[in-house]
This record gives structure tokens, C-alpha cells and sequence, in this order.
């Protein structure tokens, strides 16, 4: 069960982060998540609340203030090259809403299997 998390500035427009949540989750189902697998939440942010470096590590351009974070926190067991087909899947997608792919940090976050309770405590997966 992944849980996608999107930051982004509070200016971001609507068709953005919703597409942005789409292509994440389609990128997901590409590496096996089930469809019906779908929790997504957004944080909105004022600008000075969302601060980060224009070029850390080895940006091609500086960051803009369209940056967005998308973070996934999902079970452990997948190879680097299907992590590798996500984020490439999700840039993609975010530079045909008109974002540049140095606008576009993706984190994941791996979790061992028993540590999802999803529902009334229960563990589905013990």
C-alpha cells in the first residue's frame, strides 16, 4: 500500500497537483500496485514555508517556485530499476503539465510489510 504524499507550493495550480497524483498513481500500478491501491494526500504550503535549495545536488538549472515534493511510502522488495521506471514515469508526466523536470523531487520511502495496520488495527499482511 503505497501512501503518496504531495508538497507544493499553495500557488500550484489545481490541474497540476491532479495531475500529478494521477501520474504518480499510474506510474504505481506500472510497477504492481494494485489500482484500487490509492491514498493521496496534499500539503499546500506558503512559500516561506517550503524552503529549499535552487541547486543542490547537481541540478541542469536552478529550482523554481514550482517545486513540488512527492514523496511514497511503500512496502520493501522493489529493484532499483522499477524505483528508477516511477520517477521517470512521474517527471515525464510533470513536464507535460509544464513543469520542469529540476522542479520535481520524488522520495520513497520503504517500509517493511507488517508495519501497515490499514484498518480497525487490523495488520493484513501478518
Amino acid at each position: 500500500m503505497p501512501l503518496v504524499t504531495l508538497t507544493t507550493s499553495k500557488a500550484t495550480p489545481q490541474k497540476v497537483i491532479d495531475g500529478l497524483l494521477e501520474a504518480t498513481h499510474s506510474a504505481l500500478i506500472a510497477i504492481g500496485v494494485p489500482p484500487a491501491d490509492r491514498f493521496q494526500r496534499v500539503l499546500q504550503l506558503d512559500p516561506s514555508a517550503l524552503r529549499i535549495d535552487a541547486t543542490y545536488p547537481d541540478l541542469k538549472q536552478p529550482r523554481s517556485a514550482q517545486f513540488v515534493l512527492i514523496e511514497v511510502t511503500l512496502s520493501v522488495g522493489r529493484p532499483l530499476k522499477l524505483k528508477r521506471q516511477l520517477a521517470e514515469s512521474v517527471v515525464g508526466a510533470a513536464e507535460s503539465l509544464g513543469l520542469s523536470g529540476e522542479d520535481v523531487m520524488i522520495l520513497l520511502n520503504e517500509t517493511r510489510w507488517e508495519n501497515w495496520s490499514f484498518a480497525g488495527g487490523r495488520f493484513f499482511y501478518t
